[in-house]
Formats: structure tokens, sequence, C-alpha cells
């Protein structure tokens, strides 16, 4: 693939930092000086400035790659006096510690005094043509405005505020203000159910919710102020909810309730920062873990944003005037990194897409591209699958000639949607980035670019670590895997500003999920494949977790969902290969054997698992059986039934563990008659 990429040696890519490719200085700038001390010490055979030779400074001396890029890009308070303190064995993680700084200063208030008619947001409503554009002026006042409001009403330094709300400038100004008054954010997404939320604001202890009256998606109205109405029913540390209005209809107000907008109008747009230390917590965010409740990754000020703001800027070769836009909400981590934070700390222009990619039509996004000039499209594989199934006319009807880099996030990308996205979408001539990382990373970990100059780039591929990310395969038993041509779980040997630094309120948990199997190194959770020229291909979790339509969700959260059911003693679910989804949820259920509405156990099922996660983790599939392959020891073997619903019935492996081999004849028994029940209904 001929591909445009970020930087030929030195000279593009210490320009492109150093803000000297046609830019103004302001952007992860690098001194001369600094250029001299990155390039040092590398290996000889490097050239300076090229891409190893980077990686290399990156990965060897930490403190001398990052300390003056921290210096050069952020703007400080006060310098920090130590670029990092990290020990992956006991969890310890601190970067550019005694430096104190303003996130929301690093993201608006620089870019006011130099451009302030610039425009921040472009929020692309569900009406196609409706498109509402915010400068940067504009989104500091209402920031101030929100952040004042707050404080008005009791928040402090230190105080969680979750936020209930879909993709919209209000909900960025409302992260960017609970940034400035040095309160803590939790973005909940906005699709999760009453019992979802409740747990999450009840975990963090947050003192005030905001939301909007209602949500619109798809056509769709959402009721987010009834959800939120049932939540606080149970969550004794809510004093407030903020309620703005995205439509005219008028919702109950509760003695909780506070109109945002009329309270906005009271406060003056000025609002004076908080200074923070570079480890203070800027957010908390829950991602599903393979066992117990949600966890609350916790991410910090300086480290987090000079990660999103860097890693934003070489991966998708952002340059300033550029138009960028990422699809996802603002409710999951890459909402936070390539809607919000990497975009505005950089001073681009940030698109917030508050619709689906079909409605009204299958050629929304291309629409969208072709109105807003869009420059770089960053999207998950699931939609990309979806459009691809209606045809490529809907695509070529639009002029996408303003794309320059495509991306794909959220998990792997499979090579059929790979080649549409570049030769269809791209027309063969805009690079793409397949781009892994987690919301346990806070940014992009591997990609295709940077790179070298005209460095090639393979399908359905990561391929490159970004700049201090060193990857380490290991194998099962504790032992690094050396070469090309191999695979094994995939670690990270070293921190990097951008990653999580503990679970809210249970360090232990940080400690066992991400340090404890590979002491020494950061464990992902995922597998991955080494190749012969050097790239790591991501081959898929190794947990019970699986990946729906790009959302991360622990097979014990279904599980549990289900369990409440008095017709359920024992479910087990896992995830399958899904044509659009990637991946979907299976689950068998055991039933008691007194009951006698099978059909209506399921449809109480899904209901109980949509109302207490979300409707999309829901299992596409529900099997019932006798009982579930165990072990003598009582463990459930997943294994087992993930061969048998992938068509791998007779190559089971190893099964001598089990107590009672015969059940899995009669699990392949049921699954073969509930196979043929479902085509006969086709």
């Amino acid at each position: 693939m001929a591909a445009r990429s970020l930087g030929s040696g030195v000279g593009r890519l210490l320009r492109s930092l150093h803000g000297r490719s046609g830019q103004s200085g302001w952007l992860l700038s690098v001194s001369l000086s600094t250029a001299t001390r990155l390039l040092g010490s590398v290996p000889q055979a490097a050239q300076p400035g090229s891409y190893p030779a980077l990686s290399a400074q990156a990965a060897q001396e930490p403190a001398a790659f990052w300390g003056p890029l921290a210096r050069d890009t952020l703007v400080w308070d006060t310098p920090y006096h130590t670029v990092w303190d990290c020990d992956f064995r006991t969890g310890k993680i601190g970067w550019f510690l005694g430096g104190q700084l303003n996130v929301s200063v690093n993201c608006l208030d620089q870019h006011v005094q130099k451009s302030p008619e610039t425009v921040a947001l472009i929020w692309e409503r569900d009406e196609p043509g409706t498109e509402v554009r915010i400068t940067y002026r504009e989104l500091l006042e209402t920031t101030c405005r929100l952040a004042n409001t707050l404080k008005r009403h009791g928040v402090h330094r230190g105080d969680r505020v979750a936020i209930y709300m879909p993709v919209s400038p209000l909900a960025v100004a409302a992260m960017l203000a609970c940034a400035r008054i040095g309160a803590i954010h939790t973005v909940v997404f906005a699709g999760f159910s009453a019992e979802s939320l409740a747990g999450r604001i009840n975990d963090a202890k947050c003192k005030v919710v905001i939301t909007f009256n209602q949500g619109l998606r798809g056509g769709r109205v959402v009721e987010l102020k009834k959800i939120v109405d049932e939540a606080v029913k149970s969550c004794p540390t809510v004093q407030h909810v903020l309620v703005a209005h995205r439509t005219d209809a008028k919702v109950h107000m509760g003695n909780l309730d506070i109109p945002l907008e009329q309270e906005m109008a009271k406060e003056a747009p000025v609002c004076a920062p908080e200074s923070m230390s570079s480890e203070d917590m800027l957010f908390m965010l829950y991602t599903s873990g393979s066992t117990g409740s949600p966890k609350g990754l916790v991410h910090t000020q300086a480290g987090y944003l000079l990660y999103a703001a860097m890693t934003h800027k070489l991966v998708f070769d952002y340059q300033p005037g550029d138009v960028f836009g990422c699809v996802a909400d603002i409710g999951w981590i890459t909402g936070h990194s390539y809607v919000v934070y990497g975009p505005l700390c950089n001073g681009a222009t940030t698109v917030l897409f508050e619709s689906t990619p079909v409605y009204p039509d299958a050629g929304r996004y291309w629409e969208t591209v072709q109105r807003l000039k869009i420059n770089q499209f960053y999207g998950a594989p699931t939609a990309v699958r979806l459009l691809l199934k209606y045809g490529d006319a809907w695509v070529k009807k639009y002029d996408r000639s303003s794309l320059r880099t495509l991306g794909s996030v959220g998990e792997p990308i499979n090579h059929e949607a790979w080649e549409w996205l570049h030769k269809v979408v791209g027309d063969g001539r805009c690079t793409l980035v397949d781009t892994w990382w987690q919301t346990e990373t806070g940014g992009i970990c591997i990609a295709p670019r940077p790179s070298e100059d005209g460095a090639e780039i393979l399908p359905g591929m990561a391929m490159r670590p970004f700049f201090g990310i060193v990857p380490a395969l290991m194998d099962e038993k504790g032992n690094v895997v050396e070469g090309r041509d191999v695979s094994g779980a995939l670690c990270i040997s070293q921190a990097w500003p951008g990653m999580a630094r503990t679970i809210y309120g249970d360090h232990q948990r940080f400690i066992d999920a991400y340090f404890r199997a590979y002491p020494g190194y950061y464990f992902t959770g995922d597998g991955a494949h080494r190749t012969e020229g050097g790239y790591y291909q991501i081959t898929g979790r190794m947990d019970d977790v699986i990946n729906i339509s790009g959302h991360r969700l622990g097979t014990a959260e279904i599980e549990d969902a289900m369990a409440d059911h008095p017709a359920v003693p024992e479910t087990a679910v896992i995830g399958y290969p899904h044509d659009i989804k990637g991946e979907a949820a299976f689950a068998f259920i055991v039933l008691k054997d007194d009951t006698r509405d099978t059909n209506a156990v399921v449809n109480e099922l899904k209901s109980a698992v949509a109302t207490k996660i979300a409707k999309y983790a829901v299992p596409d599939q529900i099997l019932v059986v006798k009982r579930l392959p165990k072990t003598r020891s009582g463990k459930v073997m997943r294994r087992l039934l993930r061969k048998i619903i992938t068509s791998k019935g007779q190559d089971l492996g190893d099964t001598t563990t089990l107590e009672d081999p015969s059940v899995i004849t009669e699990i392949l028994s049921a699954f073969q008659k509930y196979q043929d029940q479902r085509a006969a209904t086709k």
C-alpha cells in the first residue's frame, strides 16, 4: 500500500513535533536542544530521527524522551521535578511529579489567547444538515458558566460528578468544567440502564449527576431523565441532578433537580482554574472485567493529556486547520481521548457525532464527511461491517476527497472490512490506521503510524508500537517469547504517561488484574502474534471478556444479570464470532425441573440483561441445556462450550478434567436441535 506517513527521518518527524511543518509553534513542540537530547543515545544502526531511533530513545531513556515533550507541549503552573517514578511490581505509576497545571486551560484558554474564533466543536446533530459550530471562545465561556454552577451547588475539588449525556457540546463542557474546578468526572454511556448507572454513581460516590431531559439518536427519543430518576432513588450520595434540555419536552422535576441552562445563565463566563498536581485524578471510567463488578479506572492529569495529544497528532497526521472526525460516543475512552482531550489540547476542530451510521440512510457517515470536509475519520469495525453490506453506492454518492487518514478502533478489524474501508471509502489513497489500545492505556499503543516515510501498512494489523510502548509476548509459564513469527500473551514491559493509575477504591484489584499474572509487566488481557516482519497483530481476548460492537463486556456480568431468575440455577456465557458485531454473547442456561414455559423464561432473561446492563449486552442466542460441563472442582469449562458453537465439537482437546464427559454429547445434541429449529424458522 502506498500511503502517506508521518515523517521521513529527523526532518519531518521532529519538525512535526516542533511545529514547523507550516504549523504554529504551540503544538507538541520540541526545541532543537531537545531534539539533540532525544537523539543522543540510539543504536548505531538507526538513522538519527528515524522511527527506530526515536522508539529506542523512548524505550531506553523515558525521562529524556517524555520530559522535554511535557515541558514544551503543556501549559504548566509549576514545573515538574521528576519525569517518572514507576514500579510495575507494586502498581506504582507516577509521571511529571511536582508539576501543576489545569487540563481545561490546556484544552481551552491557551487557544482562546491565540485564536478565539477558531472552531473547537462541530456538533453533528441527529438530523443531517443541522450541525452547530462552537468556537474555542464560546466553549470556554460555556465551560466557565457550568463550572461556576457546579461550585454554587456544592461541588468542590476532589468531588465526583456523573455525566449521563449523549455526545453534545454541553457534555464536553461538563467534562472540562469538572477539570477546571478540580472535580472528577465519570461519564456513563447514555445507553446504560438505570441499574448500571446507579452502580457506577454509588461506586464513585458522586455528589452531582448532569443529564439531559431526553436524548435523540437515529430518529428515536431516549428518556434520559426518567432513567436518572430511577437510578438516583438508590444513590444516597447524590445531592443534585442538573438537567439540560435537548428537546422541548417537559420532564418531571423533583427535589434534587435543577434546570441547568437557567442556572448557567446566572453565572459569569469566567472561572479561575484550579492548579492540579500531575497525579491528581482527572476522571474515572468504568470498564468490564472478567469477574466481578465493573471497575472504575482512574486517569490523572498531565500524563494522560500529553499522551492523548501526542497520539492524536502523530497517529492521525493531524495538521492545524484539519477537521478531525471521531464518531465514538464520549461515554467510552475513545470519546474521551480522541473526541475531547487529545484534539482540544492540540487546538483542533473536533466533530461530535450524535447520530448512527444508518440514519437516515447508509450514506450518513459519507454525507457528513462531504458536508463538514472531514480530514481524519475514526470509527469502529462494527460500523464498517454493517455499511459494507449496504454496498458501495452509498459511499460513492458523496465526495470524500477531504479525507487523508482513516482509523479503526475498538476491536481487531477483519481483512474484508479493512480492504473495503481502504479501497472504497478511501479510494486507495488514504492512510488507514488500525489502532490497538484500551480504556486502561489511555491512548493508542500500537498502530501503523507514526513510521518511516512510505513504510508499509498491512491489512488488519496494528503493527508498530507507539513511542514508549515496549511490548513483550509471554508464554504460559511466564517466560518472554523471543524472535519472530511467535505468539503469546501481550504484555507491556514499562510504563507510559497515559496509562491508568489504579482502580478507584481498590488498588489491590488493580494490581491483581494487570500486574499479578506476569510480575514486572502490564498484562493487557489480549493475545498477539509477532510476525516475521516484527509487527504486532492482535489475536483477541484471553480472558472471559467479549467485545460486542466495540463495547467490552465481562461474561460474568451477563451471567450475574441472569442469575437472579428463580427458574435458572446455572448459566454460562461465552463470546462467538458475529458478522456485524465482531463478537456476540451466547448463553447456556440450566432450568429447574419444574419449569414449564421455556420461551417465557428466555424472554425474561433477555429483559433482565437489558434492564441491569444495557440492550447491547443481551445474548443473541440462549440455549437451554440439562447441565454444564464442569471440572471435578466445579469450574465450568467455557472453552468446550465455545468449541461446540463454533463448529469445532469434534476437536475438543483435553477433556480429562471433566467430571462427566457424557455432558458433551448432551450439549452437542441440544445445540444441533436448536440449530435445526432456527433454520426452520428462517
